[in-house]
């Protein structure tokens, strides 16, 4: 499986993981989506992947700014 997709334009990473049943891949991809990531399920060879991205939507510098 590749590591990474585009999918509708989108760039999602595989979580790594083969599912192979599908109540148990919906569970996953719910936990996915309450941590605020967007996912989308893919089918292979009676498998399941999950592909997940998330958008920054916030970027916090921690430490002195160099001058």
């Amino acid at each position: 499986m590749q590591l990474s997709k585009i999918i509708n334009g989108k760039k999602y990473m595989w979580d790594g993981a083969t599912y192979s049943d599908k109540k148990n891949t919906l569970d996953i991809e719910q936990k996915y989506k309450n941590d605020g990531f967007e996912t989308e399920i893919l089918e292979e060879d009676k498998n399941y992947y999950i592909f997940t991205r998330k958008v920054v939507k916030e970027i916090i510098i921690e430490g002195q700014p160099t001058v």
